[in-house]
């Protein structure tokens, strides 16, 4: 499998990105500056954390109209699995292929800490190697982390099981203490905690590691 880890101006998340599907995996991956117009030949798109030129305006919303942007959309549309971390989440929700937004976090502080999170669900290219109701201890780095939508879509969510990873105790004010949700068709993951930083032992746990597997083991024989 070859991922395409989409750099912006401003990202600082990449090279962690990187080294998890590359290093820890075995994959191969590429970065793809945020000016390219084509992902063609890449079978999955990660979205690393940072701060998107330095967050002005909204959190990812000048990313949003990067050139890269449409080609992104069409991996999502032939069902490539994409995942936005952190950043990368506020932009998938900014591009509309994921519902909500985040906003400030309760308290107005960055925080950066190891947080615990609770599988909701398991049945999921990004998560079938969890257990339903497993907690997993993955990092998070944010100030903007804190996940709203209207009450419609909330129920939706919960209604279609697309929230996948809650917070065992809500470091940020997220409602329904979301920490990632999932689209529709099920291969677009956004989520605030850093997957990519829990993959190896040195790095203080591997409960991301899981994450980057079960792409692996959920993609099509």
């Amino acid at each position: 499998m070859k991922y395409a880890v989409i750099v912006f101006p401003g990202s600082n998340c990449d090279v962690d990105m990187f080294h998890a599907v590359k290093d820890a995996l075995g994959c191969e991956a590429e970065y793809v500056w945020h000016d390219e117009t084509s992902l063609d030949g890449f079978d999955g798109v990660l979205l690393p954390g940072g701060f998107s030129y330095g967050d002005y305006l909204r959190c990812g919303a000048m990313s949003a109209l990067s050139n890269i942007i449409p080609a992104v959309k069409q991996a999502a549309a032939d069902g490539k699995p994409i995942l936005g971390v952190c950043n990368g989440f506020q932009i998938l929700t900014e591009i509309g292929l994921l519902p909500g937004v985040l906003l400030r976090n309760r308290g107005m502080k960055f925080i950066c800490r190891p947080t615990e999170l609770q599988v909701e669900n398991n049945n999921t290219i990004f998560t079938n190697l969890y257990e339903k109701g497993e907690l997993v201890n993955i990092p998070i780095a944010h100030g903007e982390g804190n996940y709203c939508a209207d009450e419609k879509t909330l129920a939706q969510l919960k209604a279609d099981n697309r929230i996948v990873f809650t917070y065992a105790e809500n470091p940020n004010g997220s409602a329904e203490n979301i920490a990632g949700i999932i689209n529709e068709r099920g291969n677009v993951l956004g989520m605030m905690p850093h997957p990519e930083r829990a993959v190896e032992d040195l790095l203080g746990g591997t409960g991301g590691l899981k994450l980057f597997k079960s792409i692996l083991q959920g993609l099509p024989r």
